[in-house]
């Protein structure tokens, strides 16, 4: 497929509310529904995904289920998108458990790994991918609300269900953290949300040392400008329409050309692959 097949600035700048809906997107993001072709690479899997209503979780629900894997998708309350989630993951006949409810919860995050266990049967793959994001000109516009919101979605959930999965994975599993550029090269409007993205690197790095005894592998994947629900309702109008002409590319990478570097990294040939950090972003180096 050449670069000409995908969308580039300028875009419409048709703005949204916050968590912003996949149906509503112009052009709409490209899950690879049409395009992904799966190969047994996670068969008999089962997995935990947040934030799978939509974006990068949805296009990684989809490619994990192609895989054959079967899936609890995990999101705040963006029915629709879910639901359309669910009908990608069964068309390609696997298992896929929808559970509403706010990961900044710790008991909700429990309750994501008891559903794994006992509607799955088990769990063996962890993607801890949700999150909350928000533009702001200046420190002083970002309230004390905001920012402990953008913590407790970002960084306290990935917490409380790793520390709920763990004693669930046996050898072999595997937990992939999303994190961003924003870890290297960060967002000055986009400061708690950046920052909460090199914490996500950060413990990603630790986990694996942490978990490595048990043969447990954690590693994340580092996006660049991807377009996804997140972009319309909480960038400005001028972002939205050049999102993504900052990257050598030139354009905004879609969710399905995140999706293999999950695939790759919650498979068995990536068995030497921990506390690792991919970069699908354009062409931008991370350092």
């Amino acid at each position: 497929m050449t670069d000409t097949n995908f969308a580039k600035p300028p875009l419409p700048d048709k703005q949204q509310s916050m968590p912003g809906s996949s149906a509503a997107m112009d052009p709409p993001p490209d899950y690879g529904e049409s395009t992904y072709k799966g190969s047994g690479r996670l068969a008999g899997k089962k997995s935990i995904i947040t934030g799978a209503d939509s974006g990068i979780g949805r296009a990684v629900a989809l490619a994990f289920a192609r895989e054959g894997a079967d899936i609890v998708a995990s999101y705040y309350d963006e029915e629709d998108d879910a639901r359309e989630t669910r009908r990608l993951v069964e068309g390609a006949g696997r298992k896929c458990v929808l559970m509403a409810g706010d990961i900044k919860d710790p008991a909700h995050c429990r309750k994501l790994v008891d559903a794994a266990v006992s509607q799955l049967g088990g769990l063996d793959i962890l993607v801890n991918n949700a999150a909350h994001q928000a533009t702001f000109s200046s420190i002083e516009d970002i309230s004390d609300e905001e920012w402990d919101v953008t913590f407790r979605t970002n960084i306290h959930a990935m917490f409380y269900l790793t520390k709920a999965a763990v004693p669930h994975l046996k050898k072999g599993a595997a937990i992939i953290n999303t994190t961003s550029i924003n870890a290297d090269t960060p967002s000055p409007q986009l400061l708690a949300y950046a920052t909460t993205k090199g914490a996500i690197q950060n413990f990603t790095g630790g986990l694996a040392q942490l978990l490595a005894e048990k043969g447990i592998r954690v590693n994340c994947v580092a996006p660049g400008p991807i377009w996804t629900p997140l972009i319309p309702s909480t960038m400005p109008p001028e972002k939205v329409k050049n999102f993504g002409k900052q990257v050598p590319m030139q354009r905004p990478g879609q969710p399905k050309e995140l999706a293999p570097a999950y695939v790759m990294l919650a498979s068995d040939e990536a068995s030497y692959i921990s506390g690792a950090t991919v970069a699908v972003t354009g062409g931008k180096p991370i350092i």
